[in-house]
């Protein structure tokens, strides 16, 4: 994931449509998010989500978008917890570890601190802050699968600014942006 979306590099033609949305996706900056999933004995999986949303105030809800080529996205079909945690704008190493090594052939989880949470996800031990939820609806968006997530715990830790989007590293998913 280059920190400037470019639509028609990743595989659809340049046009007036795709060059005016890529204009605006540019102006746009957002908290690069680590998603976690689990709860089913020892499967889960983790990845740098870049659609991720608050779309409820009351009742709370998050929608969260996982790219359907990726390995979390088959363990998010059947996980009943989910965590979505914020980075710092030092943990560069983990967002690298989240978005350009793939759960088909490491385990994420040996290379950072982490525990289980209410609903069984993997909640990363250090991050700015973090909430895990529950999927209570599930539908697809594209190349992405929606997930609707109501919370049921969170918390804060390390302190200073969140990861960005547009201030991250330059990162380079594990698996081809669509299949």
């Amino acid at each position: 994931m280059a920190r400037t979306a470019c639509l028609y590099s990743h595989g659809m033609e340049a046009n007036p449509t795709t060059e005016a949305v890529d204009a605006f996706i540019q102006n746009v900056d957002y908290p690069l998010y680590v998603l976690t999933v689990g709860g089913d004995g020892d499967q889960r999986s983790g990845c740098i989500v870049g659609f991720a949303s608050q779309c409820s105030i009351v009742p709370p809800r998050f929608l969260v978008c996982v790219s359907k080529v990726n390995h979390t996205y088959g363990v998010a079909e059947r996980a009943p917890g989910f965590a979505l945690h914020l980075l710092t704008s030092e943990q560069t190493d983990l967002a690298h570890i989240f978005a350009e090594e793939t759960g088909d052939q490491i385990d994420k989880f040996a290379q950072c601190r982490w525990r289980v949470g209410a609903t069984g996800a993997p909640i990363l031990e250090e991050c700015a802050a973090w909430l895990e939820g529950e999927p209570i609806a599930r539908f697809s968006v594209g190349d992405h699968q929606a997930f609707v997530i109501e919370p049921v715990a969170g918390g804060s830790g390390l302190p200073g600014p969140v990861l960005t989007y547009r201030d991250g590293p330059d990162l380079h998913p594990a698996h081809p942006v669509n299949g």
